[in-house]
């Protein structure tokens, strides 16, 4: 043992000693173009894992460097990728000077972190990745950020309105979508409790406080954890020491839209800075007025008193402290709400009030990453469109007065309180008072040339409704989720790189998952081609577990637990099975890169495997009056089946699905001013094989077109040209073409298909027709008066071509925007 001890501390004297003789670099980092400091520019030494970041004056240190020749590799968001050679001394420090980082408008030239979790260049990551940068989005005359998302390759968009806007990716949409996990700085910025759904409208994050959004698509759930399906969406905010100053942007349009938008941050010292945002939108959406149906002596109703007026408030603030030049302490609280029509797979919903709220605490520095941070959301006054439409119509056709009607079809009414004899009228309104806690700690470090980031996390669901639309009479619903990550990266030699993550995760009531994740990338033709294979899961959200809803004629009940089918004629039982999670694993190849100096293309080809679908709401008692739910895993539930009218639908799991498609996109920089782009994406799977009884979601036996659903075009294709900085860098503007086909979609009782349109889809929906079949053209561009001053606008839909993308939604025309934004003091420093 004592041997033991002395090798060891030989070998930390040796170690010391290494370290003794090694030195240091310094220098400072600026962006040619404005010549001001670039704060947070990260400052590696190629081959080791010693790096800093600028300072708020663009200045960095770094110790501890061997002694030797090395190169410099500095990144930083928009900027090109220099490498820096210098030489270290053993005991001296080497001053490179001052080093400027040309504007770039090369797109390989991006950094990203949402790959790996770290810092890398776009070409380099091993995923297939896309970035909207500020600059994008300084040059988007509106305050939908969404409207950006449809120049993204491989990303599915669709619009139900004015500020509406869906998406996926890579096929199988549905009209209650959440496989595209949605974070912002880290955070899941999904809403709390039942849904799980995208924030969306309800977001906190103004369009001037985002740096960037990066979305990767394919499996993610190595990285990312539960339901990073299809793939994420991280929103990057800007950090109020490389952006300070204040920006205030106001706007307007038709649909009576009208917008303002604030941003303030400012540096207090060299430990302490801040920054605010606000906003407040409103307008009119398109009108569009769905069809209900009632029971059989009401049958087809138009919706009733519904507003299409839409408004959004959304504010945050935080505060960045730095005990020291590594570490940064943040502090960040957002709020916002929003009123519009949402479409889900129960119908159309009048929104009034819906609140979404975080507060998030985050520990940054080299080697660890800790947050810790609360999400919580009120549905506010919210309501059914199609329940309180029926609870008008019914009590009308029983003779109550218009007053009477209106009222109580909104607020609901107990047997007898509207009159002898009056019937119950069920409350239409949603109760959502959820909450969600997550915490996370990661570290990364470098041993011996490996690059190894492990994590643990931590997330507790609860859900509050009421029984308003969870099974939760008896109190809450809490959920709780664990995992943990470790990923491994190394060079194998100069041009070859190996990436390996593992997640495992532990769900309350679905046991243990494991996410793997594998990847190889060559550098080549000045990027990289990759190969990677992924696998993800999608965790059944609260809702697919506990919903619950009976009003007499349709009764929807979670299938968290199992189900149990008597038929009330023979007696005779049948169960269904309870959901399990939704699984996928896709293997890919790509390669991104500029193999010319002014071309740049992005290849993906992919192949999937995906089991155990969680179907939309589905019927499950084919034999209407004749059968009822009769258990809910082990609970009685007889009593809520007395009504032997009811149809019955719920969640189930079905298909053994292979799919496969490409994302093809190509830029070419014709000089410093122009560009033009072109992408184009194939889908297709092998869904529509009727023979595969795999894909039998109702268990009839039978597979119909509505259980073969892609719900995605097979062909998509979309055209951009670009001009920036003309007439002495004041203009700017872009022209883009997309091109969307005709596609059916089906998701449960939601339909739009060239089969039986124009027809009632039972129990309660209509069937318009299919989606997409259009070419849209859309025009923005700018002038920048002087250096605070900026005029912009936008046509969407320049030709008004009728546009119709969702179901429950409206055709989409025209729209256009103008907008003001002032910048004020971006030039303020620390010295």
């Amino acid at each position: 043992m004592k041997k033991i001890y002395l090798i060891l501390l030989s070998l930390l004297c040796i170690v010391q000693a290494a370290f003794a003789q090694g030195g240091a670099i310094k220098g400072r980092v600026v962006g040619a173009d404005t010549e001001e400091a670039l704060i947070g520019a990260t400052v590696l030494v190629d081959g080791t894992s010693r790096g800093a970041t600028t300072n708020t004056n663009g200045e960095f240190m770094i110790t501890n460097v061997p002694a030797g020749n090395h190169s410099l590799r500095i990144t930083y968001v928009g900027y090109s990728y220099p490498k820096i050679a210098v030489s270290v001394t053993a005991g001296g420090t080497a001053d490179i000077g001052t080093i400027s980082m040309r504007s770039s408008n090369v797109i390989g030239e991006e950094v990203v972190v949402s790959a790996t979790r770290r810092p890398e260049k776009l070409t380099e990551a091993p995923a297939a990745i896309s970035v909207i940068s500020s600059r994008d989005l300084d040059a988007l005359p509106s305050f939908n950020v969404g409207e950006l998302l449809n120049k993204v390759q491989g990303v599915e968009v669709v619009r139900s309105g004015v500020i509406g806007v869906g998406i996926n990716a890579r096929g199988f949409n549905s009209a209650f979508n959440v496989k595209m996990f949605q974070m912002t700085d880290g955070r899941n910025s999904m809403l709390p409790g039942g849904t799980g759904l995208p924030a969306g409208f309800y977001n906190t994050v103004i369009k001037e406080d985002i740096e960037r959004v990066e979305v990767i698509l394919g499996p993610s759930s190595a990285l990312y954890g539960p339901n990073a399906h299809n793939g994420i969406i991280n929103t990057i905010t800007k950090d109020p020491r490389r952006h300070p100053g204040t920006t205030v942007a106001i706007g307007a349009g038709n649909q009576s839209v009208l917008s303002g938008r604030v941003r303030h941050a400012g540096i207090i010292s060299d430990k302490f800075a801040y920054k605010v945002t606000g906003e407040y939108t409103e307008g009119e959406d398109f009108e569009f007025i769905d069809t209900v149906y009632s029971a059989p002596a009401l049958g087809r109703l138009p919706e009733y008193d519904v507003d299409f007026g839409f408004k959004s408030k959304r504010g945050s603030a935080a505060l960045y402290y730095s005990p020291t030049d590594k570490t940064d302490v943040i502090l960040d609280y957002g709020i916002g709400q929003g009123d519009n029509i949402g479409v889900t797979n129960n119908g159309r919903n009048q929104i009034n009030g819906w609140t979404f709220q975080y507060l998030q605490g985050r520990v940054v520095s080299p080697r660890v990453f800790a947050q810790l941070y609360s999400t919580w959301n009120d549905a506010g006054d919210t309501y059914q469109i199609n329940a309180r439409t029926v609870n008008y119509y019914n009590l009308r056709a029983r003779g109550y007065s218009e007053d009477v009607a209106a009222r109580y079809s909104k607020s609901g009414a107990k047997a007898g309180e509207i009159g002898a004899n009056s019937p119950a009228i069920a409350f239409p309104g949603f109760i959502d008072k959820s909450h969600r806690v997550n915490g996370e700690v990661q570290y990364n470090n470098n041993f011996a040339g490996f690059d190894i980031i492990t994590g643990i996390n931590y997330q507790r669901d609860v859900a509050y409704s009421r029984q308003t639309y969870l099974d939760d009479a008896d109190g809450n619903i809490i959920l709780n989720q664990y995992g943990a990550v470790a990923q491994v990266e190394r060079n194998l030699n100069s041009k070859l790189r190996a990436v390996v993550a593992a997640r495992v995760d532990y769900h309350d009531n679905y046991g243990t998952q494991f996410s793997p994740k594998a990847a190889l990338t060559y550098a080549a033709l000045n990027g990289s081609f990759r190969a990677t294979y992924g696998r993800a899961y999608s965790a059944p959200s609260i809702q697919f577990q506990e919903f619950y809803l009976n009003n007499g004629a349709l009764a929807i009940l979670g299938n968290g637990a199992g189900l149990t089918i008597q038929n009330t004629e023979t007696g005779a039982i049948r169960t269904i099975d309870k959901l399990e999670p939704e699984k996928v694993q896709t293997f890919e190849v790509g390669y991104k890169g500029t193999p010319t100096e002014k071309l740049f293309i992005d290849l993906s080809s992919w192949y999937s495997k995906s089991e155990d679908f969680i179907s939309p709401l589905t019927a499950v008692t084919p034999l209407a009056g004749k059968e009822k739910v009769i258990k809910k895993g082990d609970q009685d539930v007889s009593e809520r089946s007395s009504n032997l009218l009811n149809y019955y639908l719920t969640y189930l799991n079905y298909g053994n699905v292979n799919s496969w498609g490409t994302d093809f996109g190509l830029n070419y920089y014709i000089n410093d001013f122009f560009s033009i782009g072109a992408k184009y994406s194939y889908f297709n799977s092998d869904i529509t094989d009727t023979d595969n009884l795999d894909n039998d979601a109702n268990g009839d036996k039978v597979v119909s077109v509505a259980e073969s659903s892609l719900n995605a075009a097979n062909h998509r294709y979309n055209f951009n040209f670009t001009a920036r900085n003309l007439f002495d860098k004041k203009f700017f503007g872009s022209v883009n073409v997309r091109i969307l086909p005709e596609y059916d979609f089906y998701s449960g009782s939601q339909i739009a298909a060239k089969e039986n349109e124009g027809k009632r889809v039972a129990p309660f929906n209509y069937n318009y027709g299919p989606l997409g079949g259009f070419t849209s053209v859309d025009l923005s561009a700018g002038y920048k008066f002087t250096n605070w001053l900026t005029l912009g606008g936008s046509v969407t839909n320049l030709f008004d071509t009728p546009q119709r993308e969702y179901v429950g939604s409206p055709e989409i025309g025209r729209l256009y925007n103008v907008e003001l934004r002032f910048d004020f003091g971006g030039k303020n420093k620390v010295n």
